[in-house]
């Protein structure tokens, strides 16, 4: 075993700097010295339910290979990579061999509170100064990303780009984003780039400045009547990012005849009316990360595009900081911790 230092939930509202270990290489294995990881969502879920066992968050990084097994063919020392939130799958199911590791029928191992397919111990995670990833699930960061923008984009952006793709929105589509969050504000970025007429749903009219920057055409406020009647059936697909549950009846009314709603942001139960998908066939659909093709192409468009998530980043030290505003929703729009203070 190899150790390092990283940042380890001590119940469910402390982070305490600790000695952590890490996996000797194994044949296929590259050790990621961690320069930057994002701080998401699900960290804080996972920070504040936590009760017991040793926990390490953080799921999207990018950093540097600083050694790599014999078998490793990709990478090298010195390669600057990138990592999101699978790190391991069967490999044998039709997911995998489809290319959706997200979805392997024997569920994928998670960068933090996985199982190991080897040796059965937990995965812990990125708020750490190494990780030590299978080269199939470590990608190469592209030349021209900023390592610290496009750490989000290993969630939240496959997270979005996936539905996107798989929805085929381009030119002549309307789309709508509910949220304009971590996962919302790089949706807004992506389907913008696709080439297709972006808005943004939004509690607050305030917003409206902030939407149309990141390249959005308006805003439509929920819960604004005329508003709502204005917009009904107006959008293709709508990319619902509201991480908090809630009522998905309004959201279906904006989409049209034949479109979809994509919920990516809630992972709880829901309840939906008949009549709001019946009136206009309309779809609820949803998604969960993505495999490693696309993950690949979604790093080559957004290097082509140059798109990044916006982030504030904080020292690592400054974790627990992070986690409670992330809570109160003071973030534009995604946390970023440097690690390089645990040197």
């Amino acid at each position: 075993m190899r150790s390092t230092t990283g940042w380890q939930a001590q119940g469910p509202g402390s982070m305490q700097r600790a000695e952590i270990s890490r996996r000797d290489l194994r044949g296929d294995d590259v050790a990621v010295r961690v320069d930057f990881c994002g701080v998401c969502h699900t960290d804080l879920h996972a920070v504040r339910s936590h009760s017991g066992g040793v926990l390490v968050p953080g799921h999207e990084f990018t950093g540097v290979v600083t050694e790599a097994g014999p078998d490793v063919t990709a990478f090298r020392a010195g390669d600057p990579v990138a990592v999101g939130n699978i790190v391991d799958s069967c490999g044998e199911c039709d997911m995998c061999a489809a290319g959706q590791e997200n979805f392997c029928r024997e569920f994928p191992t998670l960068t933090y509170n996985g199982t190991d397919r080897h040796d059965g111990s937990t995965t812990l995670g990125g708020f750490s100064r190494e990780y030590v990833v299978r080269e199939k699930f470590t990608h190469p960061l592209p030349s021209g990303l900023d390592p610290a923008a496009a750490a989000p984009l290993m969630c939240a952006g496959i997270t979005v780009w996936e539905p996107l793709r798989a929805l085929e929105v381009g030119p002549g589509m309307k789309v709508a984003v509910a949220g304009l969050g971590g996962l919302g504000h790089l949706a807004v970025k992506l389907a913008v780039a696709l080439g297709a007429e972006v808005s943004v749903v939004s509690r607050s009219a305030g917003r409206e400045a902030e939407a149309i920057a990141l390249g959005a055409r308006d805003l439509v406020v929920s819960g604004d009547e005329a508003g709502a009647a204005a917009n009904r059936d107006r959008f293709d697909v709508l990319i619902d990012t509201v991480p908090v549950a809630h009522d998905v009846g309004p959201y279906l009314r904006l989409v049209a005849m034949d479109g979809t709603l994509s919920q990516v942001g809630y992972l709880g139960s829901m309840t939906v009316e008949t009549m709001d998908l019946l009136g206009g066939r309309k779809k609820l659909s949803s998604g969960g990360s993505g495999g490693v093709p696309a993950t690949a192409a979604m790093l080559e468009f957004c290097a082509e595009h140059g798109i990044t998530a916006d982030v504030e980043v904080l020292a690592s030290s400054r974790v627990v900081e992070a986690l409670d505003r992330l809570e109160r929703g003071d973030v534009r729009h995604r946390f970023v911790l440097d690690l390089s203070d645990l040197d």
